[in-house]
C-alpha cells in the first residue's frame, strides 16, 4: 500500500508537475489513511470501500480538524482512488460517492450604531482630507457599497438631486442605491471645497481622489479606515466590510425588509443575505440573556 502511494506522489511531481507543497499536503493524509487502515488490519486497497473512507473521515473529524481542512483531505482522496483506479490497483473507485462536509457559515462581524457614530464624529472636516474621508465612510455606510464599488464610484453616476448612485458591481451587475442624508451633505461639502483642490489634468470622474489626483487604490482606503478608527479610539479591528455588514444589519435590526437589503447590497442569492438574519438572532439572544430575569 506505501508503495503505490509513494507511486502516486511520484506522478504528482512528474507527470501532474504540482508543487512540493501540495506533493507534502497529499502525502500527510495520505499517511493518515496508511496508519488508519494499519489498525483497522487491512492490507490492501481493495479491502477499502465508501463506508471505510466514511470512518476515516469521521476519525479525522474527531482529531479536531475543521470543515475546510475535511475537505481538502477528501479531494486528496478523490484524486488518489481516481488514481489507483485508472492503474487497475482496483475495480471500483469507492472514494467517488462521498460528499464534502458542509462549511458552517461564519456570521459577519459588525460594529453597532454608537461606535459608527464615533467613527464618523471623530473625522474634523476642516482639516486636511477630512472631508473627502468623512464623506468616503458616510458613504460607505449610508449606502453599504463594497470596497471596490467605492473605489470605482464616479460622478456621471452620482445623483445628488435625487440622492441616489449607480453603481456596478459583482458580475458586471449595476444596481441604484439610495445616499442617506448625512453621507448627501458630506459628499457635497467634498465635491464643492475639497475635490476641486485634487483635480489635476490627468484627474478622471472618480468621485474619490488621493492627493495626486487619481483614483484611491482598494489598499489606500483599507489604510484610510484603519487610521480614522485608531484616530477615534476604537480597538476593534475595521476594514470597509465591516461597514457594509454594519449597515445591513442596523436595517434590518430596525424592520428593513430582507428583500430590500438583497437588493440594496446587490446579492444575486436572497440565501446569501439571510446571513444577516443570524446576527440579529443572536444579537437577540444575548439580549434576552442579559436583561431577561431567567435569562
Amino acid at each position: 500500500m506505501e508503495f503505490q502511494v509513494d507511486g502516486f506522489i511520484l506522478y504528482l511531481a512528474t507527470e501532474r508537475g504540482l508543487s512540493t507543497a501540495y506533493q507534502l499536503s497529499v502525502r500527510q493524509t495520505l499517511d493518515k489513511l496508511l496508519e488508519w487502515t494499519a489498525k483497522q488490519e487491512q492490507g490492501s486497497w481493495r479491502d477499502i470501500g465508501t463506508d471505510e473512507l466514511s470512518s476515516f473521515l469521521s476519525h479525522l473529524r474527531r482529531a479536531e480538524l475543521d470543515a475546510s481542512s475535511l475537505r481538502i483531505a477528501l479531494v486528496h482522496l478523490k484524486i488518489f482512488f481516481r488514481f489507483l483506479q485508472k492503474r487497475n490497483h482496483i475495480e471500483i473507485d469507492p472514494a467517488e460517492p462521498l460528499l464534502p462536509p458542509k462549511t458552517a457559515a461564519k456570521l459577519p462581524e459588525t460594529l453597532n450604531a454608537e461606535t459608527v457614530a464615533q467613527l464618523l464624529a471623530s473625522i474634523d472636516s476642516g482639516k486636511k482630507l477630512g472631508k473627502r474621508d468623512l464623506a468616503m465612510l458616510e458613504l460607505f455606510y449610508a449606502s453599504g457599497l463594497r470596497l471596490s464599488e467605492m473605489c470605482s464610484a464616479r460622478l456621471e453616476f452620482l445623483d445628488l438631486e435625487d440622492h441616489f448612485l449607480r453603481i456596478t458591481g459583482k458580475g458586471n451587475k449595476t444596481r441604484i442605491v439610495p445616499v442617506g442624508g448625512k453621507a448627501l451633505a458630506a459628499l457635497k461639502r467634498y465635491l464643492a471645497s475639497e475635490r476641486p483642490n485634487l483635480v489635476t489634468r490627468k484627474t478622471s470622474s472618480h468621485v474619490f481622489l488621493s492627493i495626486r489626483g487619481g483614483p484611491l487604490s482598494p489598499d489606500r482606503v483599507r489604510q484610510i479606515v484603519k487610521e480614522r478608527a485608531k484616530h477615534a479610539g476604537i480597538d476593534q479591528n475595521i476594514y470597509p466590510h465591516l461597514l457594509r455588514h454594519s449597515f445591513a444589519t442596523h436595517l434590518l435590526e430596525n424592520g428593513a425588509d430582507l428583500r430590500v437589503i438583497q437588493e440594496l447590497l446587490g446579492h444575486a442569492d436572497i440565501s446569501t443575505t439571510q446571513i444577516y438574519t443570524h446576527v440579529d438572532q443572536k444579537r437577540l439572544k444575548a439580549v434576552h440573556k442579559n436583561f431577561h430575569p431567567r435569562g
